[in-house]
């Protein structure tokens, strides 16, 4: 079995080396055409690194020819496959201001959006490519009206709203769990402003009622009676908005707690005036 392992190596190593002598008889080659039909060889088999290089070097020679903009599309197109978004994006983006009428210039100017979104990042960073990806599929669709990528392009933002949304759901949800009421409140308020068609909403008009009690109910006596009225307030908003929401129940209880509370505050201020 070791033996069988050693040859296999043994041969692996062999077939590397040929390759690479062959890659560097191709990139020494002062033959042209041969170097691009042999580029084109190699991204068509999905060897996009070397595809690559061997683009990069034909750039001065082909510029201002009819190869081209084939040339550039693809080259383009090798950092993407290599999940080089970044610089594939700006290759995308020469790639319309040198061949602003091409064919492919709706193609092109999708992968350029969708190189950004392939760049947005994990929940918990910040989310600056993902409002990008955004920004720029929503110019994309109003650049290219009737285009068959509309639907994905919608679709993709769809994607980043769900995702910003959950972000700023986290943030929220992180100021109640501190004990933050006030702010926990204010972030789920802003919460549902940015996302009103949100299938969430009554979820998070519930949080802003339950925060809103328990930062009345953490208040001096004093401001406690304004913000228990600020609950019954937001309560009323709710019952408005999701009368069929399965949370109104529970946001009853908080409404009525909050009256509750209010009239004992008001029981004892008239009590105190009439001992004075």
């Amino acid at each position: 079995m070791k033996l069988i392992k050693n040859v296999f190596a043994v041969i692996l190593v062999s077939l590397v080396v040929v390759s690479c002598g062959k890659y560097s008889k191709i990139e020494k080659s002062k033959d042209v055409d041969f170097k691009l039909a042999k580029a084109d060889e190699y991204y068509s088999k999905g060897s996009y690194r070397h595809a690559q290089e061997l683009y990069e070097s034909l750039f001065p020679v082909f510029k201002g020819t009819q190869k081209f903009e084939d040339l550039y599309y693809k080259y383009a197109y090798c950092y993407y496959y290599q999940g080089q978004y970044r610089d594939a994006e700006n290759l995308f983006k020469g790639y319309l201001e040198v061949f602003p009428t091409s064919a492919k210039a709706e193609e092109v100017d999708y992968m350029r959006a969708y190189s950004f979104y392939k760049q947005s990042p994990k929940l918990e960073l910040e989310q600056v490519n993902t409002v990008k990806a955004m920004n720029m599929m929503q110019s994309f669709i109003n650049t290219h009206p009737g285009s068959e990528r509309t639907k994905e392009a919608t679709a993709i933002i769809d994607l980043c709203r769900q995702k910003l949304e959950q972000k700023e759901f986290r943030a929220a949800q992180l100021y109640y769990n501190l004990g933050q009421f006030r702010a926990s409140a204010i972030a789920f308020a802003d919460l549902l402003n940015n996302y009103p068609e949100s299938a969430k909403g009554d979820e998070y008009k519930y949080m802003v009622v339950k925060s809103y009690y328990r930062f009345a109910k953490l208040s001096i006596i004093d401001k406690q009676e304004e913000r228990y009225g600020k609950v019954t307030t937001e309560y009323q908003d709710f019952m408005d908005r999701y009368p069929d929401s399965k949370l109104l129940k529970s946001a009853e209880e908080y409404s009525n707690l909050s009256k509750n509370h209010i009239k004992d505050i008001q029981n004892e201020q008239t009590t105190s005036s009439a001992k004075r």
